[in-house]
């Protein structure tokens, strides 16, 4: 995961205290002009480098996976606080976030200017007046750091959203599981992973993606259900779960459709089959038809049928899905 090890981000209260009591210890080593001098340099580094630590540690999402791009996205459209730009438009998600790290990036170098500035003002000067100007520049440096506090919790609030979900990984081939709820989506995935999967919680489901894996010719295969998500009608959900099913439309590698012929699921099989034409529309990624509960009816043109509670052709429903994905291992041919 590439937000896993984003470190924590301070506040600028806590920070302008560690470098102003940082800069008073490193004065109380020298003395007269010099002591002013080490104290400016102290604190204005600490200052300018903390601040912009907390901007290179975050990836560069002009160049990540479209998928975790999307991904957080949609995490911090529900998880961010909002930020007004310049033009009063609100600025959510990811450009709120983007917007708040150019803000940090301006303090730290406006930081650095005024370290310049007063260092020059200090090297010809006497002591009261060095320890005047040192106490001008903590000042002007401790307004840019104040300036930039709603910012510096802004990205503490997108680090603590993004750096603990869970582990999907986009350059592993990937089968997204989608269809109405009680079709036996879940069931199947449990089935083929040996119930060897992990519950997701992401905040924009209620009850969390299912993510599997399976191994196929030593190569291992993601499979994702996404209860919440791809189980009812793009009207029906809100602009946060559409994003969340953006991402998951740069992830699949292959879409498994399951239909319940026999009308058990609770849904009519016409409004099953409009769901699957609209996933097959918002999808790239080739979509497969799978009926599932063959054993009650196969009353539906599909690409394959099966029963999970019977065990029938569980397996063959898997390996057409890893056909269709296609995926070339890495390891070289024997």
């Amino acid at each position: 995961m590439i937000f896993e090890g984003l470190p924590t981000t301070p506040w600028s209260e806590e920070l302008i205290d560690k470098a102003f009591s940082r800069a008073a210890r490193s004065g109380r080593a020298k003395s007269g002009v010099e002591a002013q001098q080490s104290m400016l340099q102290t604190a204005g580094n600490i200052l300018s480098d903390n601040l912009e630590n907390v901007v290179t540690e975050w990836p560069d999402f002009g160049v990540v996976d479209p998928f975790y791009r999307d991904l957080a996205d949609a995490v911090l459209r529900r998880e961010l606080s909002t930020r007004t730009a310049e033009d009063g438009t609100e600025q959510v998600g990811l450009d709120a976030l983007r917007a708040s790290l150019s803000e940090v990036t301006w303090a730290s170098r406006q930081v650095e200017e005024i370290q310049r500035e007063y260092n020059s003002k200090l090297r010809k000067t006497d002591v009261d007046t060095a320890r005047k100007h040192r106490k001008q520049a903590f000042a002007r440096m401790a307004d840019v750091v104040e300036e930039v506090s709603t910012d510096l919790r802004r990205v503490g609030e997108a680090r603590d959203a993004l750096r603990d979900l869970p582990d999907i990984r986009p350059d592993e081939p990937t089968i997204v599981v989608a269809g109405y709820p009680n079709v036996g989506k879940s069931s199947f995935v449990n089935d083929v992973t040996r119930a060897s999967n992990e519950i997701a919680r992401y905040p924009f489901t209620t009850r969390g993606i299912q993510i599997g894996h399976f191994e196929r010719d030593h190569i291992r295969y993601q499979i994702i259900d996404t209860p919440g998500l791809l189980d009812r009608p793009e009207a029906e959900r809100n602009d946060i779960e559409s994003q969340a099913v953006s991402a998951l439309a740069h992830l699949a590698d292959a879409v498994l459709f399951v239909v319940d012929a026999s009308g058990a699921c609770g849904y009519p099989l016409d409004a099953q089959l409009d769901l699957r034409d609209a996933i097959v529309e918002r999808f790239d990624a080739p979509v497969i038809t799978v009926c599932n509960k063959s054993d009650r009816s196969r009353d539906v043109e599909a690409d394959a049928y099966m029963s999970v509670t019977e065990g029938e052709n569980v397996e063959g429903v898997l390996d057409l899905a890893v056909e269709t994905v296609d995926w070339e291992s890495d390891l070289p041919s024997r």
